[in-house]
């Protein structure tokens, strides 16, 4: 395939996913990332790329993460999350304890039966405390091998999907055998569930009015500057931690610009982040070819059966101990396993809208973290060789 060509499908094949979800209810059912992963994975094992296409393919993966994580943390508003005290936050917390107990006891029990499981063990506390930026943030930060970062963002997703069916159907009548149900205030917080049809809704890529392209571009500017000084400080220190370094700058710096009353009113900066991860989706799967896989498969998905209803169990259990309500656990829990964008899918099945804004609030603080968190596990858990 011309390379040409291969950079265009790469670059411009997002547009095609997002049309598909705003267009065909099924698609969005799936989601823009499998459908990404799915795509790239045909790409990738169909025969067209070689040898010669490796190059554009380790570009792209290396700076699509670093410029779409402040894209991603430039809306987030930390003073909200501060200020939200109460059974949120508590469950929050609780919800990561509840994480960070499997990971770890499951790194000990399966982890010898497990290639680059402290890695694993890294990318799975990011992944289930913020979503898949941090996912794949840590897969550059630590390195990971294209085929287990794909095996392990599959079974992921596939796991994620029968806990939000769970999380959908019974599990607030399920927890409410536990736990206290939620309480509501009196409050009106102006948040409605949206109702409306995906068809109605335009997606990001429409909105090219001047009054917010302009101010996006001057955002994306920040991002690359942002990215700059990352890859700048990451060559300060030895070359196996750069790519830690120059993740955890670019986070830290992300999450600064945020403070800043334009940056963090700029319309579109997540959904421009998104695309971006969009663009790394299809060109990591396209880069798996799972006839080189060398990785116990059972293994890693009983790993990440662990992580995702363990801790879930874990939660249920911490939060009846120190009183916290069954939405907050079902809600906080989906924002951490699933990430923000499923919140209100779960809120409205639970019929409590005033609960939308505290689970988004705790999914975008993960994003933040997650990325702290799960090199740092990652580190110490490989401190522990087997």
């Amino acid at each position: 395939m011309d390379i040409f060509l291969l950079l265009f499908f790469f670059v411009f094949s997002p547009l095609g996913i997002l049309y598909l979800i705003w267009r065909f209810p099924l698609a969005a059912k799936i989601g823009s990332v499998l459908i990404a992963y799915l795509i790239g994975l045909i790409l990738g094992n169909s025969g067209l790329l070689t040898e010669d296409h490796k190059w554009l393919q380790d570009l792209l993966t290396t700076v699509t993460i670093p410029i779409a994580l402040p894209l991603l943390l430039f809306s987030m508003n930390i003073k909200v999350w501060i200020n939200g005290i109460g059974n949120t936050v508590k469950s929050m917390i609780l919800g990561i304890i509840s994480l960070l107990i499997p990971v770890v006891g499951g790194y000990f029990l399966l982890g010898d039966k497990i290639d680059e499981s402290w890695k694993i063990a890294g990318m799975l506390t990011g992944v289930y405390t913020g979503g898949t930026p941090n996912l794949a943030a840590i897969k550059l930060a630590l390195n990971v091998r294209d085929e287990v970062y794909i095996l392990s963002h599959t079974y992921d997703m596939l796991l994620s999907a029968f806990f939000l069916l769970f999380a959908m159907s019974v599990a607030q009548r399920v927890l409410l055998l536990w736990l206290k149900p939620y309480e509501y205030s009196n409050n009106n917080i102006g948040f409605q569930i949206d109702n409306s049809s995906s068809k109605d809704k335009k997606p990001f890529f429409y909105f090219t009015r001047k009054s917010v392209l302009v101010p996006l571009l001057i955002a994306i500017g920040l991002a690359v500057l942002i990215f700059a000084i990352g890859g700048g400080l990451s060559m300060l220190v030895p070359e196996n931690s750069s790519m830690a370094v120059a993740i955890l700058s670019i986070t830290t710096l992300g999450i600064a610009a945020s403070f800043i009353p334009k940056i963090n009113k700029t319309e579109k900066t997540f959904d421009a982040g998104m695309y971006l991860i969009l663009i790394f989706s299809v060109v990591v799967a396209s880069m798996a070819d799972f006839r080189n896989l060398n990785i116990n498969a059972v293994h890693l998905f009983l790993y990440i059966t662990l992580c995702v209803f363990g801790s879930f169990i874990i939660h249920i259990i911490l939060a009846k101990i120190f009183n916290v309500d069954a939405d907050n656990v079902i809600v906080v829990s989906t924002a951490l396993t699933c990430s923000p964008p499923f919140v209100p899918v779960v809120a409205s099945a639970l019929k409590n809208k005033e609960i939308i804004l505290s689970g988004i609030t705790v999914g975008i603080i993960g994003y933040a973290i997650g990325n702290y968190l799960g090199i740092s596990i990652a580190w110490a858990l490989h401190s522990f060789k087997f």
